[in-house]
């Protein structure tokens, strides 16, 4: 191929490999054992977006286009639906969630186009359940957010921050009433889980975001743990609790200090 042209030769290049004289894995897939294939790319992209490496997110976002077409054509094939089914219904979607741009509706903030957008996802799902529609294979704690929000733009909601601490301490303390390991301290975690959500939320922090800074701050900290120990010749299980603490917190000091 002398050179790449563009998305629609794509789509004919992945109904070719579909195609009878095809290539047999691509052949053999359907949606539902491409489903994890669809997770794990979009995870990629996230990934790429976070160590800011635009080659990569540019490579990251073509493995999900590819996943999108896949689908796309195996609908096609079936009657269902085409690449162009799912253009036309996506931009039909953003022309009518944004009437404040396409349309003589008003808003001024991200927040007023947030709430503009959840009426109008109201109004297209009108006769179905607050929260009908929210993928349970969402991360518990994108679920657990997504759940709150549907939850509160319909009023269910605490009056305070101040109300929300105080569910989150009579969550604690039931959990701490609660025999370790049992089915009700396990259901008294995911109470307390769910609580700290909505905690953040109503403090405009995204739960998910916070919760995986931490992970990245904890991964790093504890690998320049490691590497100290390995200057002494020693590794992490040679150190006693004392010690493994005092490297933590000489890790932790070490630590740009938040704006």
């Amino acid at each position: 191929m002398d050179s790449i042209g563009g998305f629609y030769e794509f789509v004919r290049i992945i109904e070719t490999l579909r195609g009878p004289k095809g290539c047999p894995w691509d052949r053999a897939q359907d949606h539902m054992s491409l489903r994890r294939n669809m997770i794990e790319e979009a995870y990629e992209v996230v990934s790429a977006i976070e160590k800011g490496d635009d080659s990569e997110l540019a490579e990251e976002l073509g493995d999900v286009l590819l996943q999108i077409v896949l689908h796309a054509q195996m609908a096609s094939e079936a009657g269902s639906f085409d690449i162009e089914d799912v253009i036309a219904n996506i931009t039909e979607k953003i022309l009518r969630r944004h009437p404040h741009v396409f349309a003589e509706a008003a808003a001024g903030t991200p927040d007023e186009v947030i709430q503009k957008w959840d009426a109008i996802k109201r109004e297209e799902k009108a006769g179905r359940g607050v929260l009908d529609g929210i993928p349970a294979v969402l991360p518990a704690l994108m679920w657990a957010q997504k759940i709150s929000r549907r939850a509160v733009g319909v009023g269910f909601e605490w009056e305070s921050l101040e109300a929300v601490w105080d569910k989150v301490h009579e969550e604690i303390d039931e959990l701490k009433s609660a025999r370790p390991g049992s089915p009700e301290a396990i259901d008294e975690i995911g109470d307390l889980l769910f609580t700290v959500v909505n905690l953040a939320r109503k403090q405009g922090i995204d739960a998910e975001e916070a919760l995986r800074a931490t992970c990245r701050k904890f991964i790093a900290r504890f690998e320049e743990m490691e590497q100290t120990a390995a200057s002494a010749g020693r590794t992490m299980s040679d150190l006693d609790i004392e010690e493994m603490e005092q490297l933590w917190h000489e890790a932790k000091s070490r630590e740009e200090p938040r704006s």
